[in-house]
């Protein structure tokens, strides 16, 4: 298949020049159109020109660099041809991952190289040939000085968050990492900021590169006028995106919502997912037939669906009467594409809400929104289980009264006084109460997934000292937080309940005092007021959790 004849939806990637096989894959992918880092970038790439890129997370800069390293490169030489460095491990998985799906086709090598990996089995891995290599510089370094990993063969050089690694405190190794590479190379250095540091490892080693600005798309006042609706970023690290989607949904009982994904695959594989967990959802994305889509709007408009999963191409033209909210999946790359999303809501007098679900690392992408929009996104964590439980509280309050202003209660008044010869009115009431809010929960309450709470980066970067909220919506103050490990997990059926009533009871202390439960398979790491922990190690030591006598002590990873 040539570049010509690939699928409709790839033909912009096509003229940028990539070969046949990479379409084909970006197709399987479910890859619509470029990014603008990607569409500026990878022209230029092709042609083996170095780059300095300006471009922060989350902008599409990985298939920027990967797929035409994946076109430049020689595969299968079983030394590496290509060498990826990035300031973390978990940076280091993720563009491995990506750079792997690309070039499956193409039967590329990959390996990830990071600390508190196995050695040994980089080892193995590296003698058995590999084609790309994606590394943290410590790691790097550390095999090149081992006279483990041989760079005499490579061709391209990227250096990922290269502010982020300097930061890092990388700089010596980056430089002695850059001392063994052979100097006819391909370099592309990429960055959220121009600094002086970056703009001197530019001059050094960069040959006449091409300067791309991504992040920068925001200046001007054009496509700035966004609806006024209610904007707010949840902060979530990607592992808990789709329980914390749940977790938001169930808080603002949406009318419709419009639920925006990256790519074909990512709007399949949500929806899927949300239809598993009793939501009502419908992809919409390029893949799909007109008749297709007009099906899922005739569902939509109808009432029989809830949320509309779509990419940016799809949902273009949508006119949705009564869509109360917008939900970005993840941050946009262009913030222009957030304002076109953002529209939808928020019309003819009507109340819109546009939320955002960011990875922490994503705060560039909301201050470029923000200067291009002129308005301010509430930053805040995830909400708790305690505040969906005080929510679902709230709306059953809300029908009870509901139902008392209707009116037509005098059919039930014998069951009340029958049962007032046995109970007190009050506790009648309260049975009543509970018989109806159970009756709306899809499961039993209390076996809700616990997030780890992410601090607003905002927070963060100005050293606010505010007080932590707890997980039961009061204020730990005073003596900060601590981090108790508890050798008992899911493995052991343990769930935030158990480990509330257990702190408590044995402990002592208030349920104001308990800050996020994290439970793993084996075990669980519980966030207390610094000035309890000690007595609730003690306490705990001597007690039984789910009839289990368990290790408890203070976390050492701090």
């Amino acid at each position: 298949m040539s570049p010509t004849s690939s699928p409709a939806a790839n033909q912009e990637f096509a003229e940028l020049g990539l070969g046949p096989a990479l379409l084909q894959t970006l197709s399987s992918l479910g890859y619509e159109e470029p990014t603008p880092i990607q569409r500026e970038a990878i022209p230029h790439l092709l042609e083996g020109r170095d780059l300095l890129g300006l471009a922060a997370t989350g902008t599409g800069k990985t298939a920027a660099f990967a797929l035409p390293l994946l076109q430049l490169i020689q595969i299968g030489a079983k030394v590496p041809s290509a060498l990826i460095l990035v300031p973390t491990r978990e940076l280091a998985v993720q563009v491995a991952q990506a750079v792997h799906r690309y070039g499956k086709e193409l039967g590329v090598e990959v390996l990830p190289i990071y600390g508190g990996q196995s050695f040994q089995q980089q080892l193995k891995v590296l003698k058995r040939g590999v084609d790309v290599i994606v590394a943290t510089p410590g790691r790097a370094l550390d095999h090149l000085r081992r006279g483990t990993l041989h760079l005499k063969g490579l061709t391209v050089l990227v250096l990922d968050e290269a502010d982020e690694m300097l930061d890092m405190g990388f700089a010596e190794d980056l430089e002695a990492i850059l001392a063994e590479v052979p100097a006819r190379r391909q370099t592309l250095l990429f960055s959220a900021t121009l600094g002086p540091r970056i703009e001197s490892i530019a001059r050094k080693y960069l040959r006449d590169p091409i300067e791309v600005r991504i992040a920068t798309d925001v200046d001007g006042d054009s496509g700035g006028d966004v609806p006024m609706v209610r904007q707010i970023a949840y902060l979530v690290r990607r592992p808990h995106k789709l329980a914390a989607l749940g977790r938001v949904l169930d808080l603002e009982s949406p009318e419709a919502a419009l639920v925006f994904c990256r790519t074909r695959n990512d709007v399949d594989e949500l929806t899927e997912s949300l239809n598993g967990l009793g939501y009502r959802a419908e992809a919409l994305h390029g893949g799909m037939s007109q008749e297709e889509r007009d099906r899922v709007m005739k569902k939509l408009r109808g009432g029989t669906v809830d949320l509309l999963v779509a990419t940016d191409v799809a949902a273009r033209g949508l006119d949705i009467s009564h869509l109360s909210h917008v939900i970005n999946y993840e941050v946009p790359s262009a913030a222009k594409s957030y304002v076109h999303r953002i529209g939808r809501v928020g019309r003819a007098g009507r109340e819109g809400v546009a939320i955002t679900l960011a990875e922490p690392r994503e705060h560039a992408l909301l201050m470029n929104i923000e200067r291009l929009t002129k308005q301010k996104i509430a930053v805040a964590s995830i909400p708790t289980v305690a505040d969906l439980h005080a929510r679902r509280l709230e709306l059953t309050r809300a029908s009870v009264r509901e139902s008392i202003l209707e009116g037509g209660l005098d059919r039930f008044r014998v069951v009340v006084e029958t049962l007032s010869d046995e109970f007190d009115l009050f506790d009648i009431a309260l049975g009543a109460m509970k018989m109806g809010h159970e009756a709306t929960l899809t499961g039993p309450e209390g076996d809700e997934e616990e997030i780890p709470i992410e601090k607003p980066f905002r927070e963060k970067n100005r050293g606010e000292n505010r007080p932590a909220k707890g997980k039961h919506g009061a204020s730990r103050t005073g003596g900060g937080v601590s981090r108790l490990f508890i050798g008992l997990g899911r493995s052991g059926g343990v769930r935030p309940k158990d480990l509330v009533g257990a702190i408590t009871g044995e402990a002592g202390i208030q349920g104001s005092q308990i800050g996020s439960i994290q439970i793993s398979e084996r075990f669980t790491i519980v966030e207390v007021s610094s000035d309890v922990a000690d007595r609730v190690v003690q306490a705990l030591k001597t007690a039984k959790i789910k009839g289990k006598k368990v290790t408890v002590r203070m976390d050492k990873a701090r």
